[in-house]
C-alpha cells in the first residue's frame, strides 16, 4: 500500500559527503520506504554547522541554546518527520566525530523526549568490525529522543563490494518495515517500555524547571506523563 504524506529524514553523519558509503546505506533505507511512497529527504550533518555544546545549561533553563548555528533548524525538521533514519561510520570503536557532537548537542531534546511518537532505525558501515556497537548506540539515543527504534543494518566493508550490496538490500527492506511501522502505528512494547523508564527519569528535569519552563510543564501533564497537582509531581509515575 502506499504510504503518502509520510515524511522520512535520513541523517549522515560521515564527513566524507557524496562519497561515503555509510550515505549509500542511509539512501538504500530512504530508497525502501519511498518506494512504499514515503516522502524522504537526506541530510548530511558535515555540510551543517553544529557547535559543540559546552554544558552551559542555557537550554535546560530556557528551551534555546546559547550558540547561534544550524541544530534548531535541524531538531525542527526532525520534529516534521514521522521516521528517522541515523547512520555514522565507526570511527574508533565509536560513531563519528561529527555524530558525537550533535548528539551532545540533543541532550535538552532527550530530556523532553522532543521526538515522542515517531519511529526509526539506525545504520553504521566500518571495516573490520564495531558496527554493530554503533547501531546499537544509535538507536539508544534514539530512545532518548522518544523514538522506537525497530532496526539496524550494519556493514563491515573489510569484506570487499559483496558486503555493501548485501547491506544494501537489507537496509531496502529495513526502510519498507519502517514505513509499514509507521503507517500502521506498530506497537514495540519493549521499546515502548524503556521509553517510558527514560521519561520517569527525565520527568525530574521538567519538574525542578517547571517555573523556567511552563510551557513544556503544562504540556507533559497534559499528555498525562506527570500529574501536575502542586505538590504532587510524580517522577516515578
Amino acid at each position: 500500500m502506499p504510504y503518502n504524506g509520510m515524511k522520512i529524514l535520513g541523517l549522515h553523519c560521515s564527513p566524507r559527503g557524496t562519497a561515503s558509503r555509510t550515505r549509500r546505506l542511509v539512501a538504500a533505507v530512504l530508497a525502501g520506504a519511498g518506494k512504499a511512497g514515503a516522502e524522504t529527504e537526506l541530510i548530511d550533518a558535515a555540510d551543517l554547522s553544529i557547535v559543540p555544546c559546552t554544558a552551559c545549561d542555557a537550554c535546560t533553563l530556557t528551551g534555546s541554546c546559547v550558540h547561534d548555528d544550524d541544530v534548531p533548524l535541524l531538531l525542527e525538521r526532525l520534529q516534521g518527520a514521522d521516521g528517522i533514519v541515523w547512520g555514522s561510520p565507526v570511527y574508533v570503536d565509536n560513531v563519528s566525530g561529527q555524530c558525537k557532537i550533535l548528539i551532545d548537542r540533543l541532550a535538552d531534546a532527550m530530556h523532553y523526549q522532543l521526538l515522542f511518537g515517531k519511529y526509526g532505525c539506525a545504520v553504521a558501515t566500518t571495516h573490520t568490525s564495531g558496527a554493530g556497537a554503533v547501531t546499537a548506540y544509535l538507536n539508544h539515543v534514539l530512545g532518548y529522543l522518544g523514538v522506537v527504534a525497530i532496526g539496524e543494518v550494519h556493514a563491515a566493508l573489510g569484506d570487499g563490494a559483496p558486503a555493501l550490496e548485501e547491506a544494501e538490500d537489507a537496509a531496502a527492506s529495513l526502510g519498507a518495515a519502517l514505513a509499514a511501522a509507521i503507517a500502521t502505528h506498530a506497537p514495540y512494547p519493549e521499546k515502548e517500555a524503556i521509553i517510558a523508564d527514560n521519561r520517569a527519569f527525565f520527568s525530574r528535569i521538567v519538574v525542578e524547571n517547571r517555573d523556567w519552563r511552563p510551557g513544556a510543564y503544562e504540556e507533559w501533564v497534559a499528555r498525562g506523563w506527570i500529574d501536575g497537582t502542586a505538590d504532587g509531581d510524580d517522577p516515578h509515575r
